[in-house]
């Protein structure tokens, strides 16, 4: 057994993709970037940068800042535009045979219908993942994935438009995340990811100035894993459909919670900025695994979480 290589294959709301492994959206551009790294068609699906009807200039810089076991980023979605990156960044991408799946936003549900309308015609995208989760994405002040209301009609209207499968990402910037899942799934979702980044901020003490131009920006990294563990591990017990695990995931090790716990993926994000091949050692350390435990299927290790510890 220990010999066989084991079946990675996971099914991400209808959508089967080689490897549990996938990149995270605003870590791993759109895939040109990496590509003298590593090998792009070993991953399970690539998730681009986010992309917005229009051209999006960004916040003024300084836009990022380390902070202890992470990073503060407040980039603001800049990005080139629906119909520039169908043009010019989609047809890269089509060159291998890894699933696509778009990274939506917008300020208005009519913009994110718009977009939503667009990448479903466009041959190479295999999957939406619409972001209902930045600070920068707001109407009259309120973030969409803060309120379950709103979450449950964005998703409605999107999975109107499309026969994408549609994955929601969520916030973690809420009083209860559950709530909120609850609310995607029974508009439709076909899958959930979480989280994105915590509401951070860093200051220059010796300027009494913010680091960050923005002042306030997204907290990721290794620091914030134990809040995402909580988050998907909780979420996962309250809905049905594939929830995806996101947040400070730097090595198999911390890959393999989140599977344990019951996220049928994840998405590896500032790892990438460390270590350009974090996700090719992320699948071989899964794969190492799974040999070594003599479990012949990567699903048959997803949920296999004991929280009374009756197997220690």
């Amino acid at each position: 057994m220990k010999n066989v290589r084991p079946e990675m294959q996971v099914d991400i709301g209808g959508l089967i993709i080689k490897n549990p492994v996938m990149t995270a959206s605003g870590t791993f551009g759109y895939g040109k970037e990496y590509a003298p790294y590593l090998d792009i068609g070993r991953l399970g699906a690539i998730i681009t940068k986010g992309i917005s009807l229009e051209p999006r200039a960004g916040n003024r810089p300084p836009r990022i800042m380390e902070t202890p076991c992470g990073m503060l980023n407040a980039i603001g979605l800049e990005n080139p535009g629906a119909h520039a990156f169908i043009k010019e960044k989609l047809p890269f991408l089509r060159e291998f045979d890894v699933p696509v799946i778009v990274n939506v936003f917008g300020e208005t549900i009519e913009e994110l219908k718009r977009v939503t309308e667009l990448l479903s015609e466009s041959k190479g995208v295999e999957g939406l993942e619409i972001n209902i989760s930045c600070p920068n994405v707001k109407k009259d002040g309120i973030i969409f994935g803060s309120d379950p209301d709103m979450a449950h009609a964005v998703t409605k209207e999107v999975k109107r438009l499309t026969d994408l499968p549609v994955i929601i990402k969520l916030t973690p910037n809420v009083t209860d995340i559950c709530l909120i899942a609850e609310s995607v799934e029974e508009a439709g979702a076909d899958a959930i990811s979480l989280i994105n980044t915590l509401t951070g901020m860093s200051v220059d003490i010796e300027r009494r100035i913010p680091h960050l131009a923005n002042v306030t920006g997204g907290l990721s990294g290794p620091a914030i894993k134990p809040v995402a563990l909580r988050m998907v591990w909780q979420v996962v017990k309250r809905v049905k459909i594939p929830v995806i695990g996101i947040g400070g995931i730097a090595n198999a090790g911390d890959a393999l919670e989140f599977l344990i716990v019951g996220a049928r993926a994840v998405q590896i994000g500032t790892a990438n900025f460390i270590n350009p091949c974090a996700t090719m050692d992320i699948i071989d350390g899964i794969e190492e695994y799974l040999k070594r435990h003599n479990i012949a299927d990567v699903n048959d290790l997803i949920g296999t979480f004991d929280e009374e510890g009756k197997t220690c």
